[in-house]
């Protein structure tokens, strides 16, 4: 949206008025006075015209705000601060509301090695009592919001969501918290902008740390939970994949639809991505992509490009588009070391390059790795791009090809920064794609299937 300009040519005069100032003034030779001092009443901020706007057209302003703004302008007024709570209201914001292509980022125990640590140690899948301690006393968590057109950080409360929980992915506007503890899981959906909760039924199937994919639409909540099946109180493999429907037409399937995932294959990511109709994970040892058509409850394998030679692949979505963002090395051809960025196309099983990090900032971009490896998470235009252990992050225009570097979170614990630690790989940076909204009504379906979620107490 352009902004307005001053100088620009209207189709319409306004006019305004010459404010007195002082008590002197001089007549010209036509008789009419001036003022000593003028102070002339700019026209686009002209209290006579904003007064009168129309309170719907009032609202239909404040429903373009993004979050932050809308929140800082509940202060002008009564009216305005109960807008959150307005029907009327929140039936427009989700009408015309725009969309926002935000990030949000959590810094928390890596919950696999720390699972594996406790178990190694001899205090089974649960850990020592140290461990559980550790677990239920922990601090409120929070989180930090970056909005990547304005380059700006913002802190997010989560002191609602109970202890032994950690967050495992994001859609519309809501944030999919799974139980840690091992066996059926359990999810919490939660709306950190309005700080609501929403618990889900649990999942048939004992899992230990399963990948776990979200979509939520207006009408309706699909879940797809897969891998780590408990074949055993020390065992697990990746056998089956779960999925969970609702939608306001009244159809619902509780974690009824079942499915066999493909032979051999290591879910070790954790992390998938929606795409038209499918939920896409990396699969490793070999590289490949997975690929579960929802609707038909289908998986299947996709060969990933130039799979030997990739290093940190990571499965994006942008403008509709899976991505496959990985650093490619050839150690026995004399090719350049490079980060390259491929598209899925509609076929569905070829891929072609759409993009490679410039050379020099490469350079400059592996010397901080130091081969520690990255993460990557992608929404609408723009990619960030996280190294390991580090307060280091590239953001990726894919819309104006445009690299940039991302100044450390200045909300994170002990100055580390975005992705910094003091324990180092025990607690890495977690980023998911997140749109804020005030607003997901999509939550009340889930009412009639669950009871009020009980405090945890502890």
């Amino acid at each position: 949206m352009e902004s307005f300009h001053p100088s620009m040519n209207l189709p319409f005069s306004y006019t305004f008025s010459t404010t007195m100032s002082g008590g002197s003034s001089s007549s010209s030779s036509g008789g009419a006075g001036i003022t000593a001092n003028p102070i002339i009443t700019n026209p686009w901020m002209d209290t006579r015209i904003w007064s009168k706007l129309p309170q719907r057209l009032l609202d239909r302003v404040l429903a373009f705000l993004p979050p932050p703004a809308f929140f800082r302008a509940r202060s002008v007024c009564k009216r305005w601060y109960a807008l959150l709570f307005s029907d009327a209201f929140l039936e427009l914001y989700l009408q015309v509301s725009p969309s926002h292509h935000w990030f949000l980022f959590f810094k928390h125990k890596n919950l696999k090695s720390y699972i594996y640590r406790n178990s190694s140690s001899g205090g089974g899948v649960g850990g020592d009592q140290q461990g559980d301690d550790n677990v239920n006393f922990r601090a409120p968590c929070e989180g930090y919001l970056f909005d990547p057109y304005d380059i700006t950080w913002y802190r997010l409360s989560f002191a609602l969501v109970p202890p032994g929980f950690s967050p495992a992915s994001s859609s519309g506007g809501l944030v999919c918290w799974v139980s840690d503890e091992a066996g059926p899981k359990g999810l919490i959906l939660c709306n950190p902008i309005l700080g609501s909760l929403t618990q889900m039924p649990p999942t048939l199937r004992p899992r230990l740390f399963p990948s776990i994919g979200l979509t939520v639409s207006p009408s309706s909540i699909d879940v797809t939970v897969a891998g780590d099946d408990m074949i055993s109180p020390f065992a697990v493999k990746n056998l089956t994949a779960e999925n969970f429907h609702i939608d306001g037409g009244g159809f619902f399937s509780i974690w009824g639809t079942t499915s066999s995932l493909p032979r051999l294959c290591s879910l070790e990511s954790g992390r998938m991505v929606y795409v038209g109709g499918k939920f896409y994970c990396m699969n490793f040892s070999p590289f490949s992509v997975l690929a579960h058509d929802f609707a038909g409850n289908i998986w299947c394998k996709i060969q990933a490009p130039m799979r030997r030679f990739l290093r940190s692949p990571n499965l994006v979505e942008s403008k509709g588009k899976l991505l496959l963002v990985a650093a490619v090395e050839k150690s026995k051809l004399n090719v350049p070391k490079s980060f390259r960025l491929w598209s899925l196309q509609s076929c569905g099983t070829t891929w072609v390059e759409v993009e490679r990090m410039p050379q020099q900032l490469y350079v400059q971009f592996a010397e901080l790795e130091c081969g520690n490896g990255f993460d990557c998470v992608g929404h609408g235009e723009f990619i960030v791009i996280m190294i390991r252990g580090s307060d280091k992050a590239l953001l990726f225009d894919i819309c104006r090809k445009m690299w940039q570097w991302i100044p450390p979170c200045p909300y994170s614990s002990q100055g580390a920064g975005i992705g910094g630690s003091s324990n180092g790989r025990d607690s890495e940076l977690h980023g998911f794609a997140y749109e804020p909204r005030l607003a997901t009504p999509v939550t009340g379906l889930l009412d009639h299937l669950t009871l009020p979620f009980q405090p945890f107490n502890g």
